[in-house]
């Protein structure tokens, strides 16, 4: 079994299987952003009951794919510039950190291997052109510099973020965008230097020029 983020995991539930498909849905615009997702027609579509149904919609709202609102239920997150700043500036706290403690694992003899796997499947995503696939490789490349740290809790405050960078990626990608496996492989190099302040710089430099290219390419297709 593999998990929404690519990795080997031990067989997973119901609801984590439900989750996994609405949360692939929502990325590919399966379930629009802003719609209300009907419990009943959900579970005809999916042919479960609404029990593990009902399990699913609270992990979907703790990464931020979901909202739950009075008299309206359960209805897909809807992006705005505003969330996608916060998006940026939490990851500029959380992931330059992560790179530069990634570098120290690595100084002090911390195995390679699993980042430099993680930056080969996001190299060969891009020529499958699947959008999708991409985004979940490159959002998993950022996962395996924050596995590297070594830090459990810091892992599992990547996740909700992990899972709205994939989202973002997805919305954002674009013919002719500069290729996320090229920064990547920037981040990857300064983060085997062992060099903390080369990773937290370039960590830093990358993830502004994400922030750039996501808001440029928002706005052309009408987010405000």
């Amino acid at each position: 079994m593999v998990d929404p983020q690519g990795s080997p995991s031990r067989p997973e539930s119901l609801s984590r299987q439900i989750y996994a498909t609405l949360r692939e849905g929502i990325i590919r615009g399966q379930y629009a952003q802003g719609s209300r997702l009907a419990e009943q027609r959900l579970a005809q579509e999916l042919a479960v009951s609404r029990v593990p149904l009902r399990e699913a919609v609270p992990l979907l709202e703790m990464d931020g794919f979901v909202r739950t609102l009075p008299r309206r239920g359960t209805v897909v997150t809807t992006w705005s510039l505003t969330a996608v700043e916060d998006l940026f500036d939490l990851r500029l706290c959380l992931e330059v950190g992560a790179a530069t403690y990634a570098a120290r694992q690595v100084a002090a003899g911390a195995p390679t291997e699993p980042l430099a796997a993680a930056l080969e499947r996001s190299a060969a995503s891009v020529t499958s052109g699947d959008r999708y696939r991409i985004a979940q490789a490159r959002s998993g490349f950022h996962d395996a510099v924050v596995e590297l740290t070594g830090n459990a809790l810091m892992a599992t405050l990547m996740r909700p973020v992990s899972g709205r960078m994939t989202w973002l990626f997805y919305l954002t990608a674009e013919p002719g965008s500069s290729d996320p496996a090229v920064g990547n492989g920037q981040l990857f190099s300064a983060i085997t230097s062992g060099k903390e302040r080369v990773a937290e710089a370039v960590a830093y430099a990358r993830i502004e020029c994400d922030r750039r290219e996501s808001l440029d390419a928002l706005r052309r297709i009408g987010i405000e």
